[in-house]
């Protein structure tokens, strides 16, 4: 699939249904993912994985290609988890402290986890990050993204990046470690 023909058929109306399927199809799972790892349940992740697909169908012709489809797609999902967090937040108000504690809690329900000990210890150190820094380091160890495609898609400077994954990594490996040393002992 050729990503111009891809957006020059999107922007076609008589191609845009068929074109629309094939970037659903291309990137449905990734998507999917990528909004998972941020807001941690299947069917919140569903239903705004479904809004972020109507944004994209209704903002297609909007697209300038400053950036890369992939780029673009990436933000809009970004966005969406990030203000379905916020708003989960504000609907919640003081029963909710904070970020962590409503991810943990989503993460300790989460039926569909079936990861080992290990992994399980490193998803809980990745949430106890702050949010910047979590994104990050989701992009970057478990999308594999490149710091200039995750700069894009953020719009913060890759050396801002650098250092937020090496913060976010710092503490993981402190978080992980103190696990260790308390079954050791």
């Amino acid at each position: 699939m050729l990503i111009n023909s891809l957006i020059e058929r999107l922007k076609d109306p008589a191609q845009k249904r068929l074109a629309f399927h094939e970037l659903v199809s291309t990137y449905q799972r990734r998507l999917y993912w990528h909004i998972r790892k941020i807001v941690l349940d299947h069917d919140d992740t569903d239903d705004i994985l479904q809004t972020v697909f109507m944004k994209v169908w209704s903002s297609i012709d909007n697209f300038r290609e400053e950036s890369s489809l992939y780029t673009w797609l990436f933000r809009i999902a970004t966005n969406e988890a990030l203000t379905f967090l916020a708003q989960k937040k504000k609907r919640k108000g003081f029963f909710i402290h904070s970020d962590e504690e409503y991810l943990l809690d989503k993460f300790s329900a989460d039926q569909y986890f079936d990861g080992d000990e290990l992994h399980r210890n490193l998803m809980l150190a990745v949430l106890k990050l702050p949010e910047k820094q979590r994104i990050v380091f989701n992009m970057k160890y478990f999308d594999e993204m490149k710091y200039e495609q995750i700069s894009e898609i953020l719009g913060t400077s890759v050396g801002a990046l650098k250092a937020s994954y090496h913060h976010a990594v710092k503490k993981i490996e402190e978080s992980i470690k103190i696990v260790v040393d308390n079954e050791i002992n």
